[in-house]
């Protein structure tokens, strides 16, 4: 058998190339996991301006580090383990203090199997100061993202403060860390997942939203709590001094429901 290469670009506004979902990728049903997708956005915008020459290190030594604010995917097909994947990152300007980030990941055939968009803060890793997009736009001014991208923008999520569920304690470990000493962003939604009523754990997923609302470092305990409603679960995760994150599921419906069938 013939190995193909596989390919990558870059462009003006944004960088794109083909990567293979491998199996530690997957759930136990070899479909994506969310948090891998998480992680696949994080790893592509670097990507991104390594290509342009702004890697880690060198936004490191400026006092700059991007940090991931929001995001929202939508899952058109989710994709399994062993497929190839074109995925494709564009910079779509900037909003308020956040810098704003957009992805489509395709299979074989071309056809959209998540969308996702996402909102992040440039900050100064010395001060945790959030600096300006101005700040950056001395470097390079983001353009807009050239197409629409299927997907919810990434909006504020809050949970109601009566008729949660308590989902117990999830303490912060060494192996959840990255390299700038916080939980890493792709490691939320494997906490939400393993939190999640057990009947909800392998249903079929339509849209994934998390809010990053300050960071978990090691050994911290975050609270979890829930609420369901309908094909929603929302989540909350709380650290010592408030709100480490939310998160919203919306489930596809099962097999037999009004809507369709779960993927």
């Amino acid at each position: 058998m013939e190995l193909q290469p596989f390919r990558q670009w870059s462009r003006e506004n944004g960088y794109g190339r083909q990567e293979a979902l491998a199996f530690p990728d997957c759930d136990r049903n070899l479909q994506v996991r969310i948090g891998s997708l998480l992680t696949k956005m994080a790893v592509f915008g670097g990507y991104d301006y390594d290509a342009r020459g702004l890697g880690h290190e060198k936004l490191l030594g400026m006092r700059m580090v991007f940090l991931l604010s929001r995001a929202a995917l939508r899952v058109h097909r989710r994709p399994v383990a062993g497929e190839v994947l074109t995925i494709d990152t564009w910079e779509d300007t900037a909003k308020g203090p956040h810098m704003r980030r957009v992805f489509e990941m395709r299979d074989s055939g071309n056809h959209l199997c998540v969308s996702a968009k996402s909102d992040w803060l440039l900050v100064d890793p010395v001060s945790r100061k959030i600096l300006r997009p101005a700040a950056f736009a001395a470097i390079r001014t983001p353009p807009p993202c050239p197409k629409d991208i299927d997907c919810p923008d990434p909006g504020k999520i809050r949970l109601p403060r009566e008729n949660l569920q308590d989902l117990g304690d999830r303490r912060i470990r060494w192996s959840d860390l990255d390299g700038n000493g916080h939980l890493f962003s792709g490691n939320y939604a494997d906490i939400v997942w393993d939190a999640l009523p057990s009947s909800l754990q392998p249903r079929g997923v339509e849209t994934f939203a998390i809010n990053f609302n300050r960071e978990a470092t090691l050994d911290q305990v975050l609270r979890l709590t829930g609420q369901e409603s309908e094909n929603t679960y929302r989540m909350e995760g709380t650290g010592p001094t408030g709100s480490c994150f939310t998160a919203e599921i919306v489930f596809a419906p099962e097999p037999g429901g009004d809507r369709g069938t779960a993927l």
